[in-house]
C-alpha cells in the first residue's frame, strides 16, 4: 500500500508542480483517472465490479532542434470483485510485456487487487532536415482505418480497449526521408519478446487527390505486402488498405490476405457517420468465438483482428454541444450473427477534467464471435494535466 500511495502521490505532485513551470527545453504532462467497471457474464444475473486507477507521466525534452528524448510510463492500481472472484490470473496477464526489453512490472497483489507500472515510451529522435530517425519504445503506425488496420504490422492496436488511447509501442527502430512536399520513404524493424524480427519499408505519396502507400516486409514468420489510399468519393471519405500475409517457412502454404474498407461522412451540424468492412481470406464462415471475455485483452496483430472472415463496423457520433459528445458503434458478424453495440457518452466538466460514461454490449449466441463476453458498464472520471 505504501508503493502504491508514493507511485501516485509523484504523479500528482509532477503534474502540478512542472506544468506550472516554463521551459523551452522540456514538457511533463499525463492524466490522472479512475475507471469504475461492472460486468454482467452471459448466462448469469451476477454483477461484477471492479475499479482501475491509473496515472500516466509524459515526458519530453528538446537538446537542441535537432534531438528530442520522449519517456512515459503508466502506473495502474486494479481492484475488485473481477480479480478476486472470477479471474485470479488477471495481474499476470496485465504484466505480460510483448517488447524485447521487458519495461512492464508488477509492483504488488494480492487476492482482490494488483499494482503494475509499464513504460509504453522510451526513444531518441534525431530530425535533420528531411531526415529523421527514432530509436527505441515507440509506436510506428501504418495504419489507415479506425478499427482495423491490416497495413499496422509493428503494433496493432485493440478497438476493444477504449481506455489506452496511446496504444503499445514497438522496440524497433524507425528511419523516415521526406522525398517530397506529401511523399516519404520509411524503414523500420522491431524485435520482441520471441526473439522475432519485423522489418519493412513503406512508401507515402500523393496522386490523383488520393494519399497511398505501399509496403513489404517481413512480419516475424510472415512474408508481408500491402498498400492503402486514402481519399474521397464526392464529399465521403474512402479509406482503405490491405496486406498479404505468406509463411516464409511453409512454402507450400496458402497465403492470407486481410483487407478493410471504410466510408465516413460529416454532416453540416456535426453528425459523423462511418461503417467499415473486413475481410479475412483464412477466417470462418462458421462460429468465430474464442476464450470469453478476456480474449478482448489479448495481442492481435495485423494478421489475426478477428477469427471471422467477415466483419461489419458502423459508427455514429453527434456533439450535443461544446462540452458533450455522443457516440453509437455497432460490429456485426453476418455469417454467425454476432455483434457488438456501444453507446457512450463524454462530457468536458472543464478544461482538464472529463467524464465518459460507456457501455459494451455484446450480443450472439454460445460459440459465436461475441456470444462469449456478456455486457459492460464504464464511468471515467479523468484530469489532465
Amino acid at each position: 500500500m505504501k508503493k502504491l500511495i508514493i507511485v501516485f502521490f509523484l504523479g500528482f505532485l509532477s503534474g502540478s508542480l512542472f506544468s506550472q513551470e516554463e521551459n523551452k527545453n522540456y514538457t511533463l504532462g499525463g492524466y490522472l483517472q479512475t475507471l469504475e467497471m461492472v460486468w454482467v457474464p452471459t448466462n448469469t444475473s451476477q454483477w461484477l465490479t471492479m475499479n482501475t486507477l491509473s496515472n500516466r507521466i509524459d515526458f519530453r525534452w528538446y537538446s537542441g532542434d535537432k534531438i528530442e528524448t520522449y519517456v512515459a510510463m503508466r502506473n495502474i492500481v486494479s481492484y475488485g470483485q473481477i480479480p478476486f472472484d472470477f479471474y485470479p490470473y488477471m495481474a499476470d496477464l496485465s504484466v505480460n510485456d510483448n517488447g524485447k526489453l521487458d519495461l512492464t512490472h508488477l509492483i504488488t497483489k494480492d487476492s482482490s487487487y494488483f499494482m503494475m507500472t509499464n513504460i509504453d515510451r522510451a526513444y531518441f529522435q534525431f530530425t535533420n532536415d528531411k531526415f529523421e530517425l527514432v530509436v527505441g519504445r515507440q509506436r510506428i503506425n501504418w495504419g489507415i482505418n479506425l478499427v482495423w488496420t491490416p497495413n499496422d504490422i509493428f503494433n496493432s492496436s485493440n478497438y476493444f480497449d477504449f481506455d489506452y488511447v496511446q496504444r503499445p509501442g514497438s522496440d524497433a527502430i524507425l528511419a523516415q526521408y521526406y522525398t517530397g512536399m506529401s511523399s516519404s520513404i520509411q524503414f523500420a524493424i522491431k524485435m520482441d519478446k520471441d526473439d522475432k524480427t519485423t522489418y519493412a519499408a513503406l512508401y507515402r505519396c500523393n496522386n490523383w487527390k488520393y494519399d497511398f502507400q505501399i509496403l513489404a516486409g517481413v512480419m516475424r514468420d510472415d512474408i508481408v505486402l500491402g498498400a492503402g489510399w486514402a481519399g474521397q468519393i464526392g464529399c465521403a471519405g474512402f479509406v482503405g488498405e490491405g496486406t498479404y500475409f505468406k509463411n516464409k517457412n511453409h512454402s507450400d502454404s496458402s497465403g492470407v490476405f486481410v483487407a478493410s474498407v471504410t466510408f465516413n461522412y460529416s454532416f453540416k451540424k456535426g453528425l459523423f457517420l462511418q461503417a467499415a468492412i473486413l475481410f479475412n481470406s483464412a477466417g470462418t464462415t462458421q462460429n468465430a468465438g474464442q476464450e470469453g471475455m478476456f480474449a478482448l485483452d489479448k495481442e492481435i496483430s495485423a494478421k489475426t483482428f478477428t477469427r471471422a472472415k467477415f466483419s461489419t463496423f458502423i459508427q455514429a457520433s453527434m456533439p450535443l454541444s461544446p462540452l458533450i459528445n455522443t457516440s453509437i458503434s455497432g460490429i456485426f458478424n453476418p455469417n454467425d450473427k454476432s455483434g457488438y453495440f456501444g453507446p457512450s457518452i463524454d462530457i468536458s466538466l472543464n478544461e482538464n477534467i472529463g467524464f465518459m460514461i460507456m457501455s459494451q454490449l455484446f450480443m450472439g449466441n454460445t460459440g459465436s464471435e461475441f456470444g462469449s463476453y456478456g455486457s459492460m458498464l464504464f464511468s471515467r472520471l479523468k484530469w489532465s494535466f
